[in-house]
């Protein structure tokens, strides 16, 4: 089974960025659509971004639209959230998530079977 490692998280000061990276052992993610999910305490999980396998389209949440990038590099078995102009609300834990050739229309938790253990982002000064 694809398990999903995020890195890149940490501490930034409102309007700095940071750079998340999700990779996989078990598997490659080349054939995967991947999610960037975020959560903080007492809210749900929601969608920011995903990134289809095949044309690498792209879906951005309206508070990620214009700050955040979603890319691949299939040959570092790598995906990337960048992270611009952090706002303090974009505090939280960061998940990665895959699901097989998906299409990014639907961008839910239920619609990604293999989860990473998330990366924490704070912005604050």
């Amino acid at each position: 089974q694809l398990q999903l490692v995020e890195s890149g998280g940490g501490l930034v000061q409102p309007g700095g960025s940071l750079r998340l990276s999700c990779t996989a052992s078990g598997g490659t993610l080349d054939s995967y659509a991947i999610g960037w999910f975020r959560q903080t305490p007492g809210k749900e999980r929601e969608g920011v971004s995903c990134i289809t396998s095949v044309r690498s389209s792209t879906y951005y949440a309206d508070s990620a639209k214009g700050r955040f990038t979603i890319f691949r590099d299939n040959a570092k078995n790598m995906v990337y959230l960048q992270m611009m102009y952090l706002k303090p609300e974009d505090t939280a834990v960061y998940y990665c998530a895959a699901e097989l050739w998906a299409d990014c229309s639907i961008v839910t938790v239920d619609s990604f079977g293999s989860w990473g253990q998330g990366t924490q982002v704070t912005v604050s000064s």
